[in-house]
């Protein structure tokens, strides 16, 4: 049976080496001059003004280990303790490979050394900061579960959090070359696996309802690392057969779902595919790629509102809502894309997969760190005139943080790839490779995207091929290559690049000419919004508002991530005005600004008020601090009044009613819910045709924040489809009503009722109302589409 076992790692090993293409090591790339640069500097100083003793502090507090100083607030301190302790491992890990920082390198060693100790003391292999982490994985282990989409056994999302640390613990070893965290990582999948054996598959999946990260990815990494056959079968049962099956067979059913939930449950599909060759894993990986790209992303590559998947066929949501892309999506889907691009096959080429990811890295990723004193952003709205707010490094413990840090230390991961004697070039970056296998170091000297042009210079002799991606926007036969001043033949290959293959001389250089072009993208299914890109770049306007002063610094409360100025109202947006709506017609009023890189004017196009024709087009990721414009609205002159009004019409009772919320909660979706200290017993989540629900056999309740004490009125939602439900009202342990759900002769399933709040319960609360549903005997409490509290 040993030999067997053996025979079979090899082979798992074999396949995983076998992949059509491989990234570099982040250690044979050096990032030079350009904004990627600029962006790993910015992320190195935040990296290490952030104190490693009060990321240790929840897993010495776990371990019994003296706390020298306390943990960070926010997020570290209710609920999800330690998260950030593993991000900070990979971020780490990332940028020693990626800049030989001799200062980060020794504060990694020390952070994994100091875990290390806490390893030790526990004896089990477990390490993590998860509050009471004993008892709840004690709980999980013996198979008592109560599981919901956020939590098991009331702990927040504790398999998410504790992939943070298992990926940490990866990466410090295969990054940061700690062999320490290697041997680290393998007790933790070894506990991990102890715990989970005696669970029924039922019961594993069941528990894979609530949000568990890359756990099935990093699994089968270490199958693939170690060679044991265990952890890959461990790495199989962390996959969500609820997810996967319909993806797999070409089944859409996303609409409603957590969206940064699926995407690192599709990486692991992909990646235990990857290792065994299962086609099931690598069809549903490349069907929701080609989901979410194609028809649930708007123009900077982001996805999700309130960081859910909305349906494909209305982004009116995008438009109206301020929480939009949510950075952590795309720096999965950066990580899916990578990983598929290694086997490109099936509908899409290896240059599809690089588009993407450029699209992505520098509208969503580049854009998302605060270019100045750093700080990362959660929430890209597109909502015409909002803006974005940026972490400091003190208070914002948020998860769009934890992967900032990683994703500003990876830059040089994708721009160079490698089969055998072949060089892809993926990415115009600035930047050197070590390709040493074949002995040649290769400089890219580009000012991309300012100008439209990139220079490969060869520095040793050697022969193997050079593969130039032809990018998606550069019309066909625009690219031109020059050889050592000479114009060479330039015709994209079916993959999507351009090859030369010779033997090199040190010293040879090839000119790379990139047209880029201005285009309108439309919106999905709303054909009148517009983004502007030239090239792969998406442009923006800054639209201060006159006399207003905006705080673009999140300060470290529970809902800080979120930008909570006053929205603008939709009709008041500037608006692209021409007789003609065509695409070309439109396009040739945008002309550039001279000595300005990327930007643009738009005489007689943009109309709007507060000067809004003079407004300039720069490119998205060099916008901050201000509230600006992505998608806009065009119309003809004869259009322009009516659709005005439509916008104004549209938006007055929405309004009206924000103007008068004090605060509110999507039942059912993660992150509100966690924001509101959710809590239940009994209780379920889920969807339906009329949105998403919480309803509960015993009870459920949320805590809402009244900090002037003007609370009136409870708004709440309902279904007619749950007519006849009994349950109790209660706030701050007071009766308030005892409801029965009726079915109201109104339009639609979804209606409203008000509930008043009493004045003297609301002067005594000290602005912390907790709002409970406790169901009637045999009955259930809600189901709850929506609550809002009213002045």
């Amino acid at each position: 049976m040993r030999r067997l076992l053996a025979a079979l790692a090899l082979a798992l090993c074999a396949h995983a080496a076998g992949a059509a293409t491989q990234a570099f090591a982040l250690d044979r790339v050096r990032l030079l001059d350009g904004p990627f640069l600029d962006a790993q500097a910015t992320d190195l100083h935040y990296l290490m003004a952030l104190d490693p003793e009060r990321l240790l502090a929840p897993f010495r507090r776990e371990a019994g280990l003296p706390v020298p100083v306390a943990s960070y607030g926010n997020w570290e301190s209710s609920g999800l303790d330690g998260h950030m302790g593993g991000h900070y491992l990979s971020a780490l890990a990332l940028m020693w490979a990626s800049t030989g920082d001799p200062a980060v390198k020794q504060r990694l060693d020390h952070v994994v050394a100091e875990l290390k100790r806490c390893q030790d003391k526990l004896g089990t292999g477990y390490i993590g900061g998860i509050p009471d982490g004993a008892k709840a994985w004690a709980q999980v282990g013996a198979g008592d579960l109560k599981v919901d989409s956020f939590s098991v056994n009331g702990r927040w999302v504790p398999w998410y959090n504790l992939h943070k640390l298992f990926a940490g613990l990866r990466d410090a070893w295969v990054d940061g070359g700690n062999a320490d965290a290697r041997d680290m990582l393998v007790k933790l999948s070894d506990w991990a696996l102890r715990l989970t054996t005696p669970l029924s598959d039922a019961q594993m999946q069941d528990m894979l309802r609530a949000e568990h990260g890359g756990m099935a990815e990093v699994l089968a990494d270490v199958a693939a690392m170690t060679g044991d056959l265990r952890y890959l079968a461990l790495a199989r049962r962390f996959t969500h057969q609820a997810l996967l099956q319909p993806l797999a067979a070409g089944e859409d059913r996303l609409t409603g779902l957590h969206a940064n939930t699926q995407i690192p449950k599709v990486i692991g599909f992909a990646r235990i595919a990857q290792l065994s060759g299962e086609d099931e894993g690598r069809r549903a990986a490349e069907f929701f790629w080609r989901t979410v790209v194609g028809k649930r992303s708007v123009a900077i590559g982001g996805n999700s509102v309130k960081e859910h998947f909305h349906p494909a066929d209305d982004f009116r949501p995008m438009l109206d809502e301020v929480e939009g892309p949510e950075t952590c999506n795309s720096y999965n889907m950066l990580k899916l894309t990578a990983l598929l691009a290694q086997s490109a096959a099936g509908p899409h080429r290896y240059s599809d997969y690089a588009d993407y990811y450029e699209r992505t890295l520098y509208n969503h990723i580049l854009a998302s760190q605060h270019p100045g004193e750093g700080g990362f952003v959660y929430f890209t709205p597109m909502r015409p005139q909002h803006y974005r707010v940026y972490s400091q490094v003190d208070q914002g413990m948020w998860c769009c943080v934890g992967s900032g840090l990683e994703s500003h230390a990876r830059h040089g991961e994708f721009i160079y790839a490698h089969d055998g004697d072949v060089l892809h070039v993926n990415l115009f970056i600035a930047s050197t490779l070590d390709w040493r296998e074949q002995g040649v170091r290769i400089t890219q000297s580009t000012h991309f995207p300012d100008e439209p042009r990139t220079r490969l210079t060869v520095q040793d002799a050697g022969e193997f091929a050079l593969k130039i991606r032809h990018p998606g926007w550069v019309a066909s036969g625009a690219l031109t290559l020059k050889l050592n001043g000479r114009r060479v033949a330039a015709k994209a290959r079916p993959d999507g690049y351009v090859e030369l293959r010779r033997r090199w001389a040190a010293g040879d250089q090839v000119d790379v000419e990139l047209p880029m072009r201005t285009r309108l993208e439309p919106m999905p299914g709303l054909k009148n919004y517009v983004a502007v890109l030239h090239g792969p770049i998406v442009l923006a306007a800054r639209t201060p508002q006159p006399g207003e002063s905006l705080g673009f610094r999140a300060d470290g409360s529970r809902m800080g991530h979120v930008p909570q100025g006053a929205v603008c109202p939709q009709e008041a947006a500037p608006v692209f005005v021409s007789p003609s709506l065509k695409e070309a017609d439109v396009v040739r009023r945008f002309k550039p600004v001279p000595g300005q890189p990327l930007t643009f004017t738009a005489p007689g196009l943009i109309q709007g008020r507060h000067g809004a024709e003079d407004l300039q087009l720069i490119p998205f990721f060099r916008l901050h601090d201000s509230r600006y414009m992505v998608y806009w609205a065009r119309s003809t002159p004869a259009q322009q009044s009516l659709m005005r009004d439509e916008l104004a019409r549209a938006e007055e009772a929405r309004l009206a009613l924000d103007a008068i919320t004090i605060d509110q909660v999507a039942p059912g979706e993660q992150q509100p819910e966690a924001d509101h200290g959710f809590k239940g017993e009994g209780a379920e989540s889920g969807i339906a045709a009329a949105g998403r629900w919480r309803h509960a056999r015993q009870w459920f309740s949320y805590e809402l924040s009244d900090p002037q004490g003007q609370a009136r009125l409870l708004r709440l939602s309902f279904a007619k489809g749950d007519a006849g439900r009994r349950f109790d009202l209660v706030v701050n342990g007071q009766r308030i009503a005892e409801i029965e759900l009726a079915r109201p002769d109104a339009p639609g399933e979804i209606y409203t009722r008000d509930f008043a709040l009493p004045a003297e319960l609301v002067a005594r609360a000290g602005g912390r109302l907790t709002v409970k549903f406790v169901a009637r005997a045999d009955s259930i409490a809600g189901g709850l589409y929506g609550l809002r509290l009213l002045r």
